[in-house]
């Protein structure tokens, strides 16, 4: 009797020590990075709490899995909430933030997970792995997780580029440990009209999900030190690998593998190390009945991130990613089942990108900080369209950009935080410019951005964040002084307005920049905001935007814009005015619901509504492409805890986003011959259909002797839904066509912690 006794406390404790974790937590001041001494930390669902050392540092040992919430209070700093937090069996929880300290006793700040740390007051979203893994149909990408922000509308199902309250997707800025890099996607020819490479997006991104730290979103009016600019930026930093004990991950799904690993490198100087392989073999979702239309795509990818935190001089850190990806199209040999012009020709493409970094913070003084990032980021894309041995389409184009980032913050009294710096970008381009033409030309661009922002010390009812620009663009010889200024106001509790404006300037097409006397685009950006959060759990927002642009690129044609995206590479009988006026203009209202994380259930809940315009030469405006003039996004979900630590997620999406624009095709014959091109002589009279798009994830989640489980089901697009991409001309059936986005994709994944 007193043996089974033994062995059922045995078992009882080893259930127990199967469903507990560690959770970690590292806080420091948000100005000047520097630890924070005797913040108070707790659990509130386990009734745990701790108050952090001499090195900010806090830990809780035998924490039981699943969804928690940490709340962090201080008289210095005030009170904070992170929510939608998972401890699970094979990973401890670790957080590394950053608090801003308050003036007097506020309500509470929600926090989303560990959400990253950023000036800006609106105009911002957080992303997370956490949301990455939660949100449906994201395959992993963060550009997909925020096309369900407000404001946010995908061009097209295939890749993520995204159009920002009307903008191209070309006016997105990819960013990594806070400097501009080039597209950090694959196969950045997906789902574009022309079947070559865009200029910030593609299938999916590179960093894969496993890599990813915090990240900020932002669309418009971006305080200090964003350049570069004019309608979104995607801001990724890379997550410090466990310093104390080694985890890995295997992730298996229908488009691939992932392999990641962290761990110490020295437990006792506490460096760290993070590494992830990713292998897709994306023709397994052939046999899912996935139709790719007889293409050959992959890609794989690699990325590390070494950590080596010192006594006195700072913390250094080392990073890098790269990627190949290539998508590779032969026609049927039997001729009788050709269905379109796409059948005449192979066309190969081929993408590679790489990063190579390192980044370095030291402690200045008592509550000073100094912040040095230098990364160089290179890509090359090559499509090529043959028949036979005839070169039908050839196109290249390569950029390497070397980026230098150094910044000094802290506080300068009780009353004023400052963050000045200079940012150091040598942009190199190469490319031909005409089809089948394997001349290439080359163009640089030196771009030097010093700054400075100036915030209040401490959070109070009143906020602000004003500060300045001043971009110099080598190639144009062309410098700007641009103001940036934001602020809140709490008018009572839970009650506060919102204002934001921003100059801003931008190279938006090196092609074009290569043939004419150009200047950089500029755009004026004004935004105004009211949020209203009846408790901790949810917040209502309102927010106006308005966006003017001018300093374009004037095209001989009455109709052509920079704004319309991909169409200006067929056009170099273009010149430039200084200083035009009002050349284009976004404006609009967003309405946007959020209910955090809470009892299993969350809920995002947005609409816009707005018009995208540009001026032609008859002085009048015209919608844009991107012109759909609504928005609609509504993601929700709900999780079941179970009390052996398993989880149950169902999660759906749904985005209604307003028909885009394009021109007419024309077809005339003359003289027994058929001339075919787009009237660009008239406005974008053509408007499709309204995309639709339901999407659905399905997920449980078990905790094993050896780590735990994942077990998913995404489906986009649930309803097969036939959106339009659009319309073509089809020399093989010798008519007009419409191109359709995909159809119904699932992806099973499973996922294993240990």
């Amino acid at each position: 009797m007193k043996l089974l006794t033994l062995a059922g406390l045995l078992v009882s404790l080893n259930i127990f020590a199967q469903n507990t974790q560690t959770v970690k937590i590292h806080l420091s001041d948000r100005q000047s990075h520097l630890p924070i001494e005797g913040a108070n930390v707790s659990i509130p669902k386990y009734a745990l709490a701790a108050s952090t050392d001499a090195g900010g540092n806090v830990r809780f040992d035998g924490v039981p899995l699943g969804r928690l919430e940490v709340e962090i209070s201080s008289v210095e700093y005030g009170k904070y909430i992170y929510r939608e937090l998972l401890l699970e069996n094979a990973r401890q929880l670790v957080l590394d933030l950053e608090l801003q300290a308050s003036g007097k006793e506020l309500e509470e700040v929600k926090v989303t997970s560990s959400a990253p740390s950023t000036s800006a007051l609106m105009n911002v979203e957080s992303i997370t792995a956490e949301q990455i893994f939660r949100f449906p149909a994201t395959f992993f990408d963060p550009a997909r997780l925020a096309m369900s922000f407000a404001g946010v509308a995908n061009t097209n199902d295939q890749a993520n580029n995204v159009s920002v309250r009307g903008n191209s997707p070309e006016f997105v800025q990819w960013r990594m440990e806070g400097v501009e890099i080039v597209n950090p996607n694959h196969l950045s020819n997906a789902g574009m009209f022309s079947d070559k490479p865009a200029a910030v997006g593609g299938g999916t991104n590179i960093l894969s999900a496993q890599m990813l730290g915090n990240m900020n979103f932002l669309s418009g009016a971006f305080p200090a030190g964003y350049s570069n600019a004019l309608a979104g930026v995607f801001d990724m930093n890379l997550r410090t690998g466990n310093s104390e004990e080694y985890q890995h991950v295997i992730q298996a799904g229908l488009i691939g593998v992932d392999l990641s690993s962290e761990g110490p490198i020295n437990k006792k100087k506490g460096s760290s190390y993070l590494v992830n392989y990713r292998y897709s073999f994306t023709g397994l979702l052939a046999l899912a009945g996935v139709n790719f239309g007889g293409e050959a795509i992959a890609f794989q990818d690699v990325a590390f991130n070494l950590n080596f935190p010192t006594r006195k001089a700072g913390t250094f850190t080392f990073f890098g990613m790269g990627g190949i990806s290539s998508n590779i199209f032969a026609p049927d040999a039997d001729s009788t089942t050709w269905e379109s012009s796409k059948d005449l020709n192979n066309i190969d493409f081929y993408g590679r990108m790489g990063l190579l970094g390192a980044k370095h913070s030291v402690k200045l003084f008592k509550k000073w900080n100094l912040r040095t990032v230098l990364v160089n980021s290179a890509l090359e894309n090559l499509r090529n369209a043959y028949s036979g041995d005839e070169n039908v389409d050839y196109d290249y184009s390569a950029k390497n950009y070397l980026s230098l980032s150094t910044a000094v913050s802290g506080d300068l009294n009780a009353l004023w935080a400052v963050n000045a710096g200079v940012q150091v970008s040598h942009q190199f381009n190469k490319f031909n410019y005409i089809d089948s033409d394997q001349i290439f030309y080359s163009m640089s661009n030196l771009l030097v951005q010093p700054y400075l922002r100036i915030t209040n010390s401490r959070r109070g009812r009143f906020n602000y964040n004003v500060g300045f620009v001043s971009p110099y663009y080598s190639f144009s010889g062309s410098q700007y002084l641009e103001p940036r200024l934001s602020a809140d106001y709490s008018l009572t509790a839970g009650h506060k307005v919102k204002a934001a404006y921003g100059l801003h300037s931008q190279v938006v097409s090196n092609r074009v920049a290569f043939y004419l006397p150009y200047r950089p685009a500029r755009s004026h950006h004004f935004t105004l905001g009211y949020q209203f959060d009846p408790d901790t759990r949810q917040s209502f927002s309102a927010e106006l935007f308005y966006q003017n642009m001018f300093n374009l690129t004037r095209f001989d044609s009455l109709y052509v814009s920079v704004l319309n995206g991909y169409e200006i590479g067929d056009f170099t009988n273009g010149y430039y005015v200084l200083n035009q006026k009002n050349q284009g203009r976004n404006y609009g209202v967003e309405l946007n619901y959020k209910h955090y994380l809470t009892n299993g259930f969350f809920a995002l809940l947005n609409a816009t509504f707005y018009k995208s315009q540009f001026k032609a030469f008859d002085n009048k405006f015209y919608d844009t492409r991107y012109a759909g003039n609504y928005i609609y996004n509504a993601t929700a979900g709900k999780e079941w805890e179970m009390k052996n630590g398993k989880l149950w997620g169902l999660n759906a999406r749904l985005n209604w986003v307003g028909g885009f624009r394009d021109y007419q095709i024309i077809t005339e014959e003359y003289q027994d011959a058929l001339y075919v091109y787009y009237n660009m002589e008239s406005p974008l009279y053509v408007k499709y259909d309204d995309y639709f798009r339901v999407d659905l994830r399905a997920y449980i989640k078990t905790p094993k002797k050896r780590g735990s489980q994942t077990i998913s089901l995404d489906i986009q697009n649930l309803t097969n839904r036939a959106n339009v991409a659009y319309n073509y001309f089809d020399s093989y059936q010798m008519k007009v066509m419409q191109k359709k986005q995909l159809g119904l994709v699932p992806m099973l994944n499973y996922r294993w912690e240990f």
